[in-house]
């Protein structure tokens, strides 16, 4: 995986049915990177819920948080409507896994991405990585000491 310190690679994938989004478009904003293994899981499902209640922490430290799996944005629609998500939920569908391959978080085994956070700066440099077990819900803790670690440095590594 991409360690702290590491320029995020840039990306654009489709983050709803009609639009998409290009991760170098947030730069000003810190970013919290959530790659999980498929929409409609359990773990999936509780992570993204709690993530989705989390929000108005992360965007006190001027977070901009996105989801990211190999589903489709079809699959993801259905997710989002489903669950009530309130962040996007973006499509590293085709090429399968690339986005995910890019930060060395994609699972060959499985076809999936691995379970993993990445907390960007505003300059789109990565501040914090996380690999989780796929069967364990990381939850928000790691999420908001990295921001609030930013928060307190200027945003230096």
């Amino acid at each position: 995986m991409l360690e702290a310190g590491t320029p995020a690679p840039d990306f654009e994938l489709p983050s709803a049915l009609d639009h998409t989004q290009k991760l170098s478009d947030l730069r000003g904003k810190r970013v919290v990177l959530a790659f999980y293994p498929n929409d409609w899981s359990p773990v999936c499902s509780d992570q993204l819920a709690l993530y989705s209640q989390a929000l108005p922490l992360f965007e006190k430290h001027n977070a901009q948080l996105l989801g990211l799996s190999v589903d489709s944005r079809f699959c993801h629609q259905a997710f989002v409507d489903d669950r009530h998500l309130h962040f996007p939920l973006l499509a590293d569908f085709e090429p399968k896994g690339a986005v995910a391959k890019r930060y060395d978080v994609y699972d060959e085994a499985g076809g999936t991405s691995q379970r993993a956070l990445f907390v960007l700066d505003e300059q789109g440099v990565i501040r914090w990585a996380y690999v989780s077990p796929n069967e364990v819900n990381p939850g928000a803790d790691g999420i908001l000491e990295a921001l609030e670690k930013l928060d307190g440095d200027g945003g230096q590594p």
